[in-house]
């Protein structure tokens, strides 16, 4: 950090939060930043609502081994595409977001202010067909790390909610989004090839999965479109295709097998990369997350929405299978690893 960058501990928290409140754009909220609470419309007479947390060290890190660096841009737009891809996923359209900064005192300003923007940006941009939503509000604490989190909200529009618990034997599995390439691009992050040579030599390969790495971009106009479509179940991909596709095995009390030549096409897309790291593109198809697109369940005579693939189906039993064998790799825990 050159030495005459400020600091956050240099600021007092009025004074930090007037530079944060004009990055965050213009609130939809009846009552938005600058009070004890925000005041949201809930036109459903329901609300849906979500909280997830980016956590430096563990979610995100200042200085990858690769020498890339972090920016609270690339920090903010994850924040709010985690969180919306959670409401998307029920059907829902996003209304708001509060967010929680803890910051070290040393953190640079032009750092969190940078993550303001990011955070405004991908609110705008992932929601721009998907309904009105903004940041309404949050909180400011110290700590020894930084820690963002966010509480989202949403609209059922007089819908029922999707849930996991609702696929049924017959039902087709369906997805949408892309599978494989922010797990990709964390293993370029992790890796030791030099960042700033891979950037200029395989822009379109490797700094391309870095990218959905930092700024997923999951489709939040299609939950609800699903949700009309009759989807049965449904969920974001967070954790790994295989581990999220359980998850509705288990509260459906289904078995799923996904279609192995579908995934095998999607893992030959990430191959170069792959050879070049010496990794199973498949492992980040099963097993990666973070790019946060949608799996669903749908009725047989269904139609399904524009942008999602049949990658499966759901049958009387139990547990994932991958062309009806063991699936080779399982996914993400936050504490099993």
């Amino acid at each position: 950090m050159p030495p005459e960058a400020l600091t956050v501990d240099q600021l007092d928290e009025k004074a930090l939060l007037a530079r944060i409140f004009p990055r965050l754009g213009p609130t939809t909220a009846l009552v938005g930043p600058g009070d004890d609470a925000a005041v949201i419309a809930a036109p459903d007479g329901r609300m849906v609502i979500s909280i997830d947390t980016l956590v430096q060290d563990a979610d995100f890190r200042l200085l990858w081994p690769s020498g890339y660096r972090t920016t609270g841009y690339n920090v903010g737009w994850k924040c709010a595409a985690q969180n919306l891809s959670d409401i998307n996923a029920m059907g829902a359209v996003p209304t708001s977001l509060v967010v929680s900064l803890t910051l070290p005192g040393s953190t640079d300003v032009a750092w969190v202010e940078d993550l303001a923007t990011g955070l405004a940006a991908g609110v705008q941009s992932l929601t721009l067909n998907a309904g009105h939503c903004s940041v309404v509000g949050g909180d400011l604490g110290r700590g020894s790390q930084i820690v963002v989190t966010a509480a989202v909200t949403g609209d059922l529009e007089g819908r029922a909610p999707v849930l996991r618990s609702g696929a049924r034997p017959g039902d087709v599995l369906a997805h949408t989004g892309a599978l494989g390439a922010a797990a990709a691009g964390l293993a370029v992050l992790e890796s030791s090839l030099d960042y700033s040579i891979v950037r200029e030599e395989e822009n379109q390969v490797l700094a391309g999965l870095v990218a959905s790495q930092n700024r997923p971009h999951p489709p939040v106009h299609l939950g609800p479109r699903a949700a009309i479509a009759g989807a049965t179940a449904m969920l974001d991909v967070s954790d790994g295709l295989v581990r999220d596709a359980g998850r509705i095995a288990r509260a459906s009390g289904v078995a799923i097998d996904l279609d192995a030549g579908y995934l095998a096409s999607r893992a030959e897309v990430l191959a170069p990369a792959a050879v070049r790291l010496g990794a199973d593109p498949l492992a980040w198809v099963l097993g990666g997350g973070e790019d946060h697109g949608l799996l669903a369940a749908f009725p047989p005579d269904a139609v399904l929405p524009e942008g999602f693939v049949r990658i499966g189906d759901v049958a009387a039993g139990e547990g994932v299978t991958v062309g009806g064998q063991a699936p080779s790799t399982i996914g993400w825990d936050h504490f099993a690893g």
